[in-house]
């Protein structure tokens, strides 16, 4: 039997902890001997307000069990409340070798009654709420030559869905942000995935049945998080999650047909089975084996 996962020595942030999926993933990391820390703004769904009682309690569930603990109530999105919360971070432990980007908030409307403001929003929080903390975290983990991320992603964002565009733009941009990440990292073992859960929290009390919602525990995501944030984590990956289930999710491409260079848009019309054809369908490790494939197939 393996040995079991653990974060001995190990200082992990977990944004949006203050709740839901943030505060399974936070307990379980200090369970398995992580120093936590807990970060929510503690505001509403829509992301208005703001209190650390959230973060605070956490932190408190988890000093009677015995582990290590801080709250903070940074906004992800405030430079300098990012900033400040790595430096806490650093000065009491010295180093940080997690961060889950988990902090969300949901402004949910159809495109067509959608305020700008509400998609800028969303896309803040989401996207840059997890870029500017990768980014103060960048060189510590380039230093320790040892970093694992992990951001947030939806299958709004892999799929749609009807009503959120803004949170479906913002949880897609992460996986792109994901593939380069992933190639600039390598070198120094830090290590980026993606989590796309389905979970029972705040954000989806109103748009799912009761007996649904019971099914949908945050706890059944978490395995998913602390396996991707591990030492044998692998980088780049997709990992879907929800009732106790788990599923990769890629992004493929056909092998595609060669119409010359001077092919017209009638030719795409009549080859688009050819060129839609699955067989043989791959995911690419970066965007340099698309280019290397269109290549290949015009010097065939």
């Amino acid at each position: 039997m393996s040995a079991d996962i653990r974060f001995d020595g190990q200082v992990v942030i977990v944004t949006g902890a203050g709740g839901g999926l943030g505060r399974s993933h936070a307990l379980d990391f200090a369970r398995r001997g992580a120093k936590v820390v807990v970060n929510d703004l503690g505001g509403a769904v829509d992301g208005s307000g703001g209190s650390s009682a959230a973060a605070e309690a956490v932190v408190a569930e988890i000093v009677k069990a015995g582990g290590e603990a801080i709250a903070d109530g940074a906004s992800v999105t405030n430079d300098a409340g990012v900033a400040a919360m790595v430096e806490r971070a650093m000065s009491k432990w010295g180093r940080v070798d997690v961060l889950v980007a988990n902090a969300g908030i949901l402004r949910d409307k159809s495109f067509a009654k959608m305020e700008l403001a509400d998609f800028g929003t969303v896309v803040d929080v989401h996207l840059m709420g997890s870029v500017k903390p990768i980014k103060a975290l960048w060189e510590i983990m380039r230093n320790q030559n040892y970093g694992r991320i992990v951001v947030t992603t939806s299958s709004t964002g892999l799929y749609g869905n009807f009503g959120q565009a803004n949170y479906g733009a913002a949880k897609l941009a992460l996986v792109g942000l994901m593939n380069t990440l992933k190639l600039e990292g390598g070198k120094n073992d830090i290590r980026i995935n993606a989590i796309s859960p389905v979970a029972a929290t705040r954000m989806t009390d109103t748009l799912m049945p009761p007996e649904m919602l019971a099914k949908l525990a945050p706890e059944h995501v978490t395995p998913g998080v602390v396996y991707l944030a591990s030492r044998d984590a692998p980088t780049g990956a997709i990992l879907t999650a929800g009732a106790g289930a788990f599923a990769l999710a890629q992004i493929v491409e056909t092998e595609g047909a060669f119409l010359g260079a001077g092919a017209s848009a009638e030719a795409v019309r009549d080859r688009w089975a050819e060129i839609t054809d699955p067989k043989g369908a791959e995911a690419y490790q970066s965007g340099a084996g698309q280019t290397q494939k269109f290549l290949r197939k015009s010097a065939d």
